[in-house]
C-alpha cells in the first residue's frame, strides 16, 4: 500500500463533484447572462416606447443659475428643438463631448437648434471647467436635482454623460446613456 492509498479522497477531487459544480456554474452563468440580455430589451423597448411623450410634468417651468449666475429658465428653449446634455467635470467622457456637443450648436443654431448644458456638479468646478474650456450653449447648475431629471428623463441609473432631444413640439425624439459620437449629433440634426 503506497503513501497516497491512505489519503482519504477529497470531495473535490472526486470527478463526479467537479463536474457537478462546473455544471451548476455554467447554469448559473447562463442565467445571469440571459437575466442580463432580457434586462436590457425591456430596457430598451421602454426607453423607446417613451419616445414621441412629452416630458415629465413641470418640465418646463424648471430653472436653473446659469454659469455666469443669472436665472436660466427652460420655459425659454420652448418651441425649437433642444438637446439637453447631462454632464460633470469630474466626468471623462462628459468632458471628451463637449467639444463636439459645442460644435453641433455651432453648426445648427442657424437651423434653429439650441442646446443646453446641464451639469451634475458643483457650481465653482464648472465655472472654473468653463473657464479653461470655453461652451457657445448656456449650462445650467443643476447639482444633484440635475440626478433626479435625468432620472424622470429616462435614465434611471442616473449615469453621466446623459443626452435627450426634444423636437419642436416639446416630445422626446431621443435619448442617449454615455458619451456621444459625431454620428450621433449629423444624425440628431435631420430631426426637428
Amino acid at each position: 500500500m503506497s503513501a497516497t492509498d491512505n489519503k482519504p479522497e477529497s470531495s473535490l477531487e472526486k470527478p463526479g463533484v467537479v463536474s457537478s459544480r462546473r455544471s451548476v456554474l455554467l447554469g448559473a452563468g447562463m442565467l445571469a447572462a440571459a437575466a442580463g440580455v432580457g434586462f436590457s430589451w425591456w430596457r430598451a423597448r421602454s426607453v423607446q416606447s417613451a419616445q414621441g411623450e412629452l416630458p415629465v410634468d413641470g418640465f418646463w417651468d424648471l430653472q436653473w443659475d446659469a454659469a455666469q449666475g443669472a436665472p436660466l429658465r427652460l420655459q425659454a428653449f420652448r418651441g425649437r428643438p433642444l438637446l439637453i446634455n447631462f454632464w460633470a467635470t469630474w466626468c471623462p467622457p462628459c468632458v471628451e463631448e463637449l467639444p463636439l456637443i459645442n460644435e453641433f450648436f455651432t453648426n445648427n443654431r442657424a437651423n434653429g437648434w439650441q442646446v443646453l448644458g446641464l451639469a451634475v456638479d458643483k457650481p465653482s468646478a464648472v465655472q472654473a471647467f468653463l473657464q479653461k474650456m470655453p461652451l457657445a450653449f448656456p449650462v445650467g447648475m443643476a447639482g444633484l436635482t440635475g440626478t433626479e431629471l435625468a432620472g424622470a428623463l429616462g435614465n434611471p441609473s442616473g449615469s453621466l454623460p446623459f443626452s435627450v432631444v426634444l423636437g419642436a413640439q416639446g416630445t422626446i425624439l431621443q435619448r442617449k446613456l454615455g458619451r456621444l459620437r459625431r454620428e450621433d449629433l449629423a444624425n440628431w440634426a435631420q430631426l426637428k
